[in-house]
């Protein structure tokens, strides 16, 4: 291992210089020494990477100046004209109901950290709502002396709810520059400050854990408890029951995970005469053991839910509501994955399954959402990634009838009850590419009865962000390599259509976990590209969810290279309808779509004419030893073992050559010092890898931001304006 510093991209072109490479094997690493977060050398590092990135971008030009001597800085315009979009003061405020009052967390110019507050749903209906402030985070981090993340909050139903009794007592979720670790305050909403530990309040120290309300005196408890309590992957592994005025590591253990395992969750479902505790233990991604708490018990008891530990089980109310994700045979039937699944929930749990199917997928379709209000259950079904909305309730005989809902609908619609406890209203969001966002409420309470829904009123809409003039949108299917089908969007002006000139070509995907990318207005996006003349492609590659658990199924593992073939034969086909060229199509990705992204350069340098990587794995040898990783072996498999022999086939780092016949493209890194999901050593290594090669490298790391690679709106703009002016100064020149 070697701590000397790597040599800048333009110390000796590709492929001549003193390369510093992990070894193939994965049995070396020269730059493991970056893995030291908070390491004075790493930092060291990360501060002459950013100046020199900083350097090089800002002073790039915006080439709408009127001559190239007074043009601004191109970062600089991208940034004011980003922070705008992303401080408007007309975006609509997002909501949660309860009670009487509609909560919302928001950040502008003035508020960078943010306001928590609260209006009724007469005055959200209006132009300009009247807020409560309930809190001011950076108002409390002036005050405090501390870096405050806003990470949410839940709220203890009132026993006397429906006779008035107001909601009054909060749990708020703080984080420290936006790490997933965070801590929990209790809240005292009528006094509207915190409630001090030494009078009682609730108080969880920093961790990777939860607190979740059961009364008004106890909560459910995940958290680090002290040695032996983490697991591998950094999460809780006990589930405890806490009550007020005890210390917090004398909570009553309930139920412990192994350490191997992911995590352990714990909640409690307060409606009102259905109210059950669950404990989850997740063993790993979509691998869990659902458990039902008796907690008149003493000690309380665990009834584990005889389901397949890959069935997602939950239930509201009576109901019981499954989602298989593999064929699940039960009682002489067999039930398709990625179908919906519902039936009493008491009688599964006596062994008595009385089970009515609400979906079953076809080759084109899958179950992208499901949302239950009192008495209805709302399915979002995606048709080849197009929405569409179905409802379903029950007859007065308990038969189950179904039938499109708001079929007039065109775009994302994103559906939510307002309370799924007291009402059959729901949130109908809808948005598109280019078309802004429009927020309505519907009201489905006749349904069940055989009427109507009621009519969608609109409440609120954003106005456009960029100019739209001469964009479509159409979506287009490439050919993988085995033949599969692979939808992609692509949004392009009519003028570049027509033009015998290539377009500057974004190409963006993800391709894991089960995630579907579907169409959303592109704001920023319109702004610092679609406007500029640029053309943006969304690739619904396998790996995502857009048909199903079997979408994703089909790249897990050993299989994991057909994600990234899709996505390369997304980049061949738009080349080949002669939408662009090489030299200015641009890939980009973050998390796993930045392990995406790596694998583009290092397997498919002669495609791309620049790459965007951002908050990525790819040292796939030691992802597991990192952070998070040591969760996400069932997605990639465990590099310990003989798994190695296929991960190391799409391990970006231990796939960099000095022998490449095509020099590996232009790329830009961005990752934050404060990702304690995805370690920003990955970003960091691979960038120092790249240098010793020659290659055309540039990394940006923000020492705020978590996952999410920024903390704020204006770090937010930051990074964007600068991973802009890159895409700008390469593909676009």
């Amino acid at each position: 291992m070697t701590d000397a510093a790597s040599p800048s991209p333009s110390s000796a072109p590709q492929g001549t210089s003193a390369a510093q490479l992990p070894a193939p094997d994965g049995s070396s690493d020269p730059h493991e020494w970056l893995e030291d977060v908070t390491g004075e050398k790493a930092l060291a590092w990360v501060r002459e990477h950013n100046a020199a990135a900083e350097s090089e971008l800002d002073a790039v030009r915006d080439p709408r100046g009127s001559d190239a001597a007074d043009a601004a800085p191109l970062a600089q315009t991208l940034q004011r004209e980003i922070l705008e979009i992303l401080d408007a003061t007309d975006r609509i405020p997002g909501v949660v109901l309860r009670g009487e009052h509609l909560y919302n967390f928001w950040t502008d110019g003035e508020h960078e950290r943010g306001l928590w507050r609260r209006t009724t749903l007469e005055s959200y209906r209006t132009d300009a709502p009247d807020w409560e402030i309930l809190l001011d985070v950076d108002a409390l981090n002036e005050a405090e002396g501390e870096d405050w993340v806003w990470h949410g909050a839940s709220l203890l139903r009132p026993v006397g709810l429906e006779d008035g009794e107001p909601y009054r007592h909060a749990l708020i979720d703080l984080s420290h520059g936006g790490s997933d670790a965070d801590v929990t305050r209790e809240f005292d909403l009528e006094t509207l400050s915190f409630v001090p530990e030494a009078e009682g309040g609730f108080f969880r120290p920093e961790a990777k854990g939860s607190l979740s309300w059961v009364d008004v005196d106890t909560v459910w408890a995940s958290t680090d408890f002290g040695e032996g309590t983490m697991t591998s992957s950094g999460y809780a592994r006990q589930a405890r029951l806490w009550t007020r005025g005890t210390p917090l590591d004398e909570a009553l253990l309930v139920h412990e995970v192994a350490e191997n395992d992911m995590a352990v969750f714990a909640a409690h479902d307060s409606t009102p005469g259905w109210e059950r505790d669950w404990v989850i233990e997740a063993h790993a991604f979509y691998d869990n053991s659902v458990h039902v708490v008796d907690r008149e018990q003493e000690p309380p008891t665990l009834t584990t839910l005889d389901v397949p530990h890959d069935l997602e089980a939950n239930a509201h109310r009576d109901l019981g509501i499954f989602s298989p994700r593999s064929d699940w045979e039960i009682d002489g039937t067999t039930y398709l994955s990625g179908s919906l699944v519902v039936g009493d929930f008491d009688s599964f749990q006596r062994g008595e399954p009385e089970l009515h199917v609400l979906f079953e997928p076809t080759e084109s379709t899958s179950l992208e959402g499901m949302t239950i209000t009192r008495t209805a259950v709302v399915l979002s079904i995606l048709e080849d990634v197009v929405h569409r909305l179905e409802v379903h309730t029950r007859d007065e005989d308990g038969a189950w009838v179904s039938r499109d809902l708001y079929p007039e609908l065109q775009g994302s619609i994103g559906v939510a009850a307002v309370d799924s406890d007291v009402d059959d209203r729901i949130w109908v969001t809808v948005t598109g590419f280019i078309e802004p966002t429009t927020l309505h409420l519907g009201d489905l309470s006749e349904v069940a009865g055989g009427g109507e829904p009621g009519e969608l009123e609109i409440i609120k809409s954003t106005p456009a962000r960029f100019d739209t003039t001469g964009l479509e949108v159409s979506q287009h299917f490439a050919t993988s390599d085995d033949g599969t089908r692979i939808p992609y969007f692509e949004i392009s002006s009519t003028d570049a259509v027509e033009s015998e000139r290539p377009s500057p070509t974004l190409l963006y995907g993800y391709g894991g976990f089960e995630i579907s990318l579907t169409p959303s207005y592109l704001g920023a996006i319109g702004k610092a590209w679609l406007e500029r003349g640029g053309t943006y492609v969304l690739a619904n590659i396998r790996g995502g969810g857009e048909y199903g658990p079997r979408w994703h199924q089909a790249a897990l593992k050993e299989n994991r290279h057909r994600a990234y073939e899709d996505f390369a034969s997304v980049g061949r086909d738009l080349v080949e309808r002669g939408v662009t060229d090489r030299d200015h199509l641009a890939v980009r990705g973050g998390s796993n779509g930045g392990l995406l992204t790596g694998n583009m350069v290092t397997q498919y340098p002669e495609l791309f004419g620049a790459v965007i990587i951002q908050v990525p794995l790819l040292d796939m040898k030691r992802y597991n030893h990192l952070l998070a990783g040591y969760s996400w072996m069932a997605e990639y498999g465990d590099p310990d073992t003989e798994d190695w022999e296929y991960i190391r086939t799409f391990s970006p780092y231990h796939l960099l050559r000095e022998d490449t016949e095509q020099p590996y493209p232009p790329t830009f890194l961005l990752t934050s010092t404060r990702d304690d999901r995805v370690h920003p050593g990955h970003a960091r290594k691979f960038t120092a890898a790249m240098e010793s090669l020659g290659a055309d490298v540039r990394s940006w790391e923000n020492t705020e931001g978590g996952h999410g690679g920024a903390a704020t709106n204006e770090q937010a703009a930051r990074m964007n304006a600068l991973l802009y002016t890159f895409l700008w100064s390469t593909i676009g020149s």
